[in-house]
């Protein structure tokens, strides 16, 4: 006890963070991978936190996945048994450059990280393609993150992964981005001076993936009884397979070997993640499967060594290739754990917005107001863009991920639009290279219903919205159901009981590099001197009935 308790010190992982997660009231009621049985199922995380790395530190388990433009960015989440998360903040409060990332930059921004705890201090890497490859560091997983600092500029360096050798000389594995760098399907090492905050050199490339590893990228850096090894994916993100490479000297020769790959199994291309172990000694790897709409969710695969070469999955035909598991025994850590979940549902009863938010550009202060004594979200309408063509061009969209195939959210608004304006807006949205939404507008006769859809959003058509009834005042319940295949209905109810069905079935699309989204925005077309505002009750994410 006197050893946990001194753990959860150091880490900064506070009681009431562990409490948090003991609460069934947060339990997801869509997905739940821990079957309760000794067993769990893939995937472990049913939502969009692509490009996992993982590290254990004590009986601790922490993920980190890419963001891109999304802020806060740099989701953090704990677990104690790698099947069992919760999100416990952000290491990117806001995006640098700062000006840049004010406006929606979809698919830029942060891309694969990687985090490494080091004498105390837990260490975040982060690459932007477009300038170069950050740090970001804290003594306390949940404490302030220090201001990002560059440690390699340069257009197209990604994914990269720190190593500190035994002789205490450090090291940076990466990648390259073809669209800014003009090559891709390599891996490259660059020597970093011995606290890991600057590159001493130019990168040198060790492997060459153009004609047995395509797109090979995301390399995680580990050293194993005398060995160097790159974990790294390769084939593409929907189709690839996992490689691992080999060598006895940091900068190679590697050799190379197929760990993993989709086999008989129905988890296409699932690669690039994490290898952890747990303190009993058990070796486990987090990676992801690009499920389109849904993103590219998390799973947790058995892992063994073999001759100094890993196994991932379960090698069924004896060929030294595993293959990925949807249902297994969950791993040895000692003990169980309480079933936890990262959350979704927020009532809008605290100070702190719930940390499963994200908004789509570095936000202002002036986009919204959690007022606790109300118990209500307050999103006040802000002037859309003048380049804006849709809501693909808006920055403030407050969403969060797609939490497992099947669902429904409802929400509850009171829209209190400037008396003075026309055309304000607020309403709920599911959000992706195609969107559509449910709003309440405002027009000089009153408030009316609208639904909007945009096909090809991204490309800059635009919206196409219809009247769907005059509301009896600005309170209003909106629904909407995803079923399979990420295909949505929309409804709404003026009374929270009866709701009607809005427009045709909308088909959810995968936004740039991420999955769709759903959530809540509120605005309007012309500058005034002040703000309409949208009161969010409550959001909830609920079984699909």
């Amino acid at each position: 006890m006197k050893y946990f308790l001194k753990f959860i010190l150091v880490t900064g992982l506070c009681f009431h963070a562990l409490a948090q997660s003991q609460n069934n009231s947060d339990i997801s009621k869509v997905w739940v991978a821990d079957q309760g049985n000794g067993t769990y199922q893939n995937p472990v995380i049913y939502a969009d936190y692509s490009d996992p790395d993982a590290i254990r530190v004590g009986n601790d388990f922490y993920l980190i996945a890419s963001s891109f433009d999304a802020v806060p960015g740099l989701p953090i989440l704990h677990s104690k048994d790698l099947v069992n998360w919760k999100i416990i903040g952000h290491a990117l409060k806001r995006q640098p450059p700062f000006d840049h990332f004010e406006k929606t930059q979809h698919g830029n921004g942060v891309w694969a990280p990687s985090i490494r705890y080091r004498n105390g201090e837990f260490y975040i890497y982060y690459p932007d393609p477009d300038f170069g490859i950050y740090l970001t560091k804290a003594k306390n997983i949940t404490g302030e993150w220090s201001a990002p600092k560059l440690v390699a500029a340069g257009k197209g360096l990604i994914d990269p992964c720190p190593f500190w050798d035994e002789d205490g000389k450090a090291y940076l594995a990466y990648a390259y981005a073809g669209s800014r760098a003009g090559i891709k399907s390599v891996l490259a090492i660059m020597p970093l001076t011995a606290d890991g905050t600057k590159a001493t050199g130019t990168g040198r490339i060790v492997y060459d993936g153009h004609e047995s590893d395509p797109t090979i990228e995301g390399p995680k850096f580990y050293k194993r009884n005398g060995f160097y090894y790159l974990f790294a994916p390769a084939g593409g993100v929907s189709t690839g397979w996992q490689l691992v490479l080999r060598s006895k000297n940091i900068y190679g020769p590697y050799e190379r070997r197929v760990v993993m790959d989709q086999g008989k199994s129905t988890v296409n291309g699932p690669h690039q993640g994490a290898w952890v172990n747990t303190p009993a000694g058990e070796d486990w790897f987090l990676h992801f499967q690009d499920q389109d709409a849904y993103g590219r969710v998390v799973h947790l695969q058995p892992m063994k060594w073999t001759n100094n070469w890993p196994i991932i999955g379960t090698d069924q035909d004896n060929d030294g290739i595993g293959e990925p598991v949807m249902i297994y025994k969950k791993p040895n850590v000692g003990q169980t754990y309480p079933m936890s979940t990262p959350v979704e549902s927020d009532e809008f009863n605290a100070t702190d917005l719930g940390l499963q938010w994200q908004w789509q550009a570095n936000p202002q202060p002036t986009w919204m107001f959690t007022d606790a004594g109300k118990g209500v979200l307050k999103l006040y309408t802000a002037k859309i863009p003048e380049e804006a063509k849709n809501l693909w061009d808006v920055p403030n969209l407050l969403m969060q991920k797609f939490p497992a195939e099947e669902f429904t959210v409802t929400t509850k608004v009171n829209f209190k639009p400037n008396p003075k304006l026309e055309n304000e807006q607020t309403g709920l949205v599911i959000m992706g290279r195609s969107y559509a939404k449910i709003s309440v507008k405002s027009k000089n006769d009153g408030l009316y219903l609208m639904f909007g859809i945009c096909q090809s959003a991204d490309k800059g058509k635009a919206e196409s919205e219809k009247e769907i009834a005059k509301l009896k005042s600005g309170q209003v319940y909106m629904k909407v159901t995803v079923a399979k295949g990420a295909k949505c209905q929309f409804s709404f109810s003026e009374d929270g009981i009866k709701f009607k069905h809005v427009g045709d079935e909308f088909q959810a699309t995968a936004g740039q590099w991420i999955g769709a989204k759903v959530g809540l925005y509120a605005i309007r077309d012309t500058q005034t001197n002040d703000a309409g505002i949208a009161e969010y009750d409550w959001f909830r994410i609920d079984k699909l009935k």
